[in-house]
């Protein structure tokens, strides 16, 4: 199974990267500093939002600006029927213009429900930006919210994955999900709580990468996200805070991960 995902994910991430084409071998920068995004506004100097391709035959919605808002310090990203030339829905996306290397990444998230769906927190860089596929992710499996589901990618090889618990839900409120990438080793939390280390080289990326958040859906890859169903009430994920800290600097905020590293 997992090498059938890698196969479909590398050709997604290809896509991902690209967007439109030339935008991110033109606006990516190759560090990120540190910052704290409270959704007051979307920034679009900071963040570009997909709109109007898939990322694949396996994903069985576009995305769409339309997808998209920001709300009472909130982002929601959504998903809904919509008809395009080769999709029936519309799914919703950003996706960072700086890429950010060693560091502390964090976000506050509510999770979409529902057999098919994938929320994510990841950070990716690949092929279109003349680099080798690396990726960290948190990656929110609707059909079973009670879990999330970690894992990276190393050029392109993947086969890491690491199911662990959500006290209470990934959908049923908001809770904290951070990762601290160091050269040397690679720590998941959640809530606060150290939940997965990673210290093996080979699963350990190395090249700065983008940050993206999605909200995204399939009727194909049912082994691994659940057959696809789409539920009568409105399907949305949301997003309170997305916060990188670089090595070596405080921490910007009380509940951060950061402030209490060793």
């Amino acid at each position: 199974m997992v090498a059938t995902i890698s196969r479909l994910v590398a050709l997604s991430s290809l896509v991902i990267a690209l967007g439109p084409l030339g935008f991110s071998l033109a606006h990516a920068e190759d560090t990120g500093k540190s910052f704290v995004e409270d959704f007051t506004s979307l920034d679009k100097k900071r963040w570009y939002v997909s709109d109007g391709w898939s990322n694949g035959a396996h994903q069985n919605c576009t995305w769409s600006a339309g997808q998209v808002s920001v709300k009472d310090k909130t982002l929601t990203l959504g998903f809904a029927p919509q008809k395009t030339k080769d999709r029936d829905y519309a799914c919703g996306e950003i996706q960072s213009k700086a890429r950010f290397s060693y560091g502390t990444y964090e976000a506050r998230i509510k999770a979409a429900a529902g057999s098919g769906f994938n929320t994510s927190f990841f950070t990716y860089i690949g092929p279109a930006q003349k680099q080798p596929w690396d990726e960290i992710d948190f990656e929110f499996l609707g059909k079973d919210p009670s879990r999330v589901q970690l894992n990276t990618y190393v050029n392109g090889k993947g086969g890491n994955e690491k199911m662990v618990e959500v006290p209470g839900g990934a959908d049923s409120g908001f809770n904290d999900y951070a990762f601290v990438w160091e050269k040397d080793r690679l720590r998941y939390f959640v809530n606060g709580k150290l939940v997965h280390e990673v210290t093996d080289p080979a699963a350990l990326p190395t090249h700065p990468q983008k940050i993206y958040l999605s909200l995204w859906a399939s009727d194909k890859m049912k082994s691994w996200l659940g057959a696809f169903s789409m539920p009568e009430a409105p399907v949305k994920a949301e997003y309170s805070r997305i916060a990188f800290t670089a090595p070596g600097e405080p921490c910007q905020f009380p509940e951060s991960v950061a402030c209490s590293l060793k």
